[in-house]
């Protein structure tokens, strides 16, 4: 039995609004841990590239890339990050030891944190990316 058109419509509204969602968390997860990694202090930029993301388990290992710009550690972020869809958990985690103290104060290059800060933008990140997504 073929479908009606109004049937397809739905079919393919249906299918763009699943791509929309899913690029609306891919663009909200970039961009909250570009955030983060960007507002991590700089010494030597391990700290910076401790950041790492995975899906659905939370990082445990450490990594110790220095990445004094933080846009090696963010392509990675935003390669990984692609392959999210919708219902799978996103982490950003760092297991680096002093990352604590760095997002209590302890640098004054961000005094007020770096996820925090990221965290209290969320809701604007998430309206500028359904925005952005919208079907």
């Amino acid at each position: 039995m073929r479908q009606s058109s109004f049937a397809l419509n739905i079919r393919e509204w249906c299918d763009k609004a699943e791509g929309a969602i899913d690029q609306t968390i891919r663009a909200i997860v970039i961009e909250l841990g570009s955030a983060i990694i960007r507002a991590t202090p700089v010494d030597t930029g391990r700290a910076r590239g401790s950041w790492q993301f995975s899906l659905d388990t939370p990082s445990v290992g450490q990594v110790d890339n220095p990445d004094q710009t933080g846009a090696e550690t963010i392509a990675k972020l935003a390669a990984e990050a692609n392959r999210l869809t919708a219902g799978q958990t996103a982490y950003i985690v760092s297991t680096l030891i002093y990352m604590i103290e760095l997002e209590y104060g302890h640098s004054t290059q961000a005094p007020e944190g770096m996820v925090r800060m990221a965290v209290a933008r969320f809701q604007q990140i998430v309206r500028e990316a359904a925005l952005q997504n919208q079907v």
